[in-house]
């Protein structure tokens, strides 16, 4: 896996704090909430791209279940 760099401004104020609490492993705790925010924002398009187009199907009063039994009994 390749990688690469993305650079952000912080103030220095955050930064200063960053800087004391040096406990923590910011360059993990960053690409974890960036990554978190890809997949959720990435499940929010699918969603919203399936849910238009459920909206352009043509609705079937008998259902799903009894078209599928219908097509299995017959011949």
């Amino acid at each position: 896996m390749t990688t690469s760099v993305y650079s952000i401004r912080l103030e220095n104020e955050i930064r200063r704090m960053m800087e004391e609490m040096d406990d923590i492993n910011w360059q993990a705790e960053i690409k974890q909430i960036v990554e978190k925010t890809i997949k959720e924002r990435k499940k929010q398009r699918i969603l919203a791209r399936a849910e238009e187009r459920w909206k352009d199907q043509i609705p079937n009063e008998r259902g799903a279940a009894e078209m599928i039994r219908e097509d299995r009994d017959a011949p």
